[in-house]
C-alpha cells in the first residue's frame, strides 16, 4: 500500500553554469509529492498523514519557502539536485519518526512548473549509494 502527500512552496533561484533564461533570477511555485509504502497497522494506516506533514513542514517548507535557494543550498539548484536533497531529508526524519514501523519512503517528486518535474524513487536512490 502506498500513500502520497502533496505540498507547495514558493522560492526563487537561478541556475549556475547554464545558458538560457533560467540563469537569471526567477521563481517557482514548487509542488512536492512524498510517497510512502508499507503495510497498514491495526488501524488501517500506513503512516499518519500528519506525521508526513510535520516532517516536510519543519524540515523543508519552513527552511525554503519564500527564500532564495542559492543562498541555502550548497549545490546548483536544479530540480534534480533538489529532489535528491529532499529525499535524503525526508528519509532521515521518517526513519527517526517511525522506528521499527514497516513503512519506507518510496518516491519524492518535485514539480518545478505545472508541466515539469524531477522524481527520485527508492530504487534509484539505493542504486546511487
Amino acid at each position: 500500500m502506498s500513500v502520497t502527500k502533496s505540498f507547495t512552496f514558493d522560492s526563487a533561484h537561478r541556475l549556475d553554469d547554464y545558458i538560457g533564461k533560467c540563469a537569471n533570477l526567477h521563481g517557482h511555485t514548487y509542488k512536492l509529492e512524498v510517497t510512502i509504502k508499507g503495510r497498514t497497522d491495526h488501524r488501517g494506516i500506513v503512516v499518519d498523514f500528519g506525521d508526513i506533514k510535520g516532517i516536510v513542514n519543519e524540515q523543508i517548507i519552513a527552511k525554503y519557502d519564500h527564500r532564495f535557494l542559492n543562498d541555502l543550498m550548497p549545490f546548483n539548484t536544479t530540480a534534480e539536485n533538489m529532489v535528491f536533497h529532499f529525499f535524503e531529508i525526508i528519509d532521515t526524519y521518517l526513519k527517526q519518526l517511525i522506528d521499527n514501523t514497516p513503512c519506507r519512503l518510496m518516491k519524492v517528486r518535485l514539480w518545478e512548473t505545472p508541466t515539469a518535474y524531477a522524481e527520485l524513487t527508492r530504487e534509484d536512490y539505493d542504486a546511487a549509494e
